[in-house]
């Protein structure tokens, strides 16, 4: 069985109690239930982890050569700023998608602006925790070409 990784950054721990209206109302407990269903559906062990630590994000992305076979990352506000993630999504030579819960094209002029996403094969945004499934969706594509 495959193993995904799923990344997931600053605030996203508060899912389900703020800006509901940008964000949705899924928390990320739900959010993580849905993917590990469509996980079953596609035969693929998905393993969660959230920080809001800028450098517990770096070393579990330096994880994923080893231990998975893709990553799934919403690096949340660090997309916009860390130069050090995508330094991080370069060294990674498994399949990578970047998600978003809402359009960050749609979003204040700051948000536009995808730092990380150079350093990943494709980004899926403003489909809310769809993303997510969507994400998998796209790297069971590129796991299994």
């Amino acid at each position: 069985m495959k193993k995904i990784l799923i990344i997931n950054g600053p605030n996203l721990n508060l899912l389900g109690n703020r800006e509901d209206d940008i964000y949705g109302k899924d928390s990320l407990d739900k959010i993580k239930s849905d993917c590990e269903k469509k996980g079953i559906e596609k035969k693929l062990e998905i393993i969660f982890f959230q920080s809001n630590n800028e450098g517990e994000i770096i070393d579990k992305i330096h994880e994923v050569n080893d231990k998975f076979d893709g990553l799934i990352i919403n690096p949340a506000a660090f997309t916009h700023s860390s130069i050090a993630i995508l330094d991080s999504l370069r060294a990674i030579n498994k399949p990578k998608i970047e998600i978003h819960l809402s359009n960050i094209y749609s979003r204040e002029e700051y948000r536009k602006k995808s730092i990380t996403s150079e350093g990943v094969h494709g980004l899926i945004c403003g489909f809310g925790g769809n993303s997510y499934l969507l994400g998998i969706e796209a790297i069971c594509k590129l796991i299994y070409k």
